[in-house]
């Protein structure tokens, strides 16, 4: 697997905006009018950004991965009041990223590529690096309707170590300790 920074100059946009909308559709959902109308703003939204990353397996495009650390954090971009909304929102129920974490902030599997072990093989990707690089621990979030997301990531050895709600959303904070 290859791991490269999202440029919009390069990468498929729409796909990056279009997997962005899926890891997180319930509140797009709501705010927007239709799914077209989701993926067209966080589409204009994006731009290059180390904490994006394009994954790829061989020639395939597989999926996407944004991250964060208490010292690198995405550059954020609005282009409508509505993402900003939707900014807002998850501040309410996202991991608090503290020094020494690793914080997975969206991982998407292309549709065609679900169910062969991606997501796996990215967590433990992720997890090798963060530990290379002397993190304290790998976080993340799960949403509460998401079982099989939460399952994988129980499997894959990570807990709960809170839970967080806000306007009838809510998100497992989750943690695997490197040390």
């Amino acid at each position: 697997m290859e791991f490269v920074t999202f440029d919009p100059e390069i990468h498929d946009s729409n796909k990056i905006a279009t997997y962005i909308y899926d890891v997180d559709f319930r509140t797009f959902d709501k705010l927007f009018s239709s799914k077209e109308n989701a993926v067209s703003a966080i589409e204009k939204s994006l731009k290059k950004d180390d904490c994006i990353k394009v994954i790829y397996d061989g020639e395939d495009l597989i999926g996407m991965l944004m991250f964060y650390t208490h010292d690198n954090k995405p550059e954020t971009h609005f282009s409508s009041i509505k993402l900003l909304i939707v900014g807002i929102l998850d501040y309410f129920v996202i991991c608090d990223v503290k020094e020494g974490d690793f914080y997975i902030a969206d991982l998407a599997i292309d549709e065609s590529q679900r169910s062969k072990g991606y997501g796996t093989k990215v967590i433990g990707e992720v997890i090798g690096y963060a530990r290379k690089n002397n993190y304290k621990r790998v976080i993340l979030d799960a949403d509460f309707r998401n079982t099989k997301a939460k399952a994988l990531y129980e499997r894959l050895g990570f807990k709960v170590f809170n839970k967080k709600s806000f306007l009838k959303r809510g998100m497992y904070n989750m943690e695997f300790k490197l040390s």
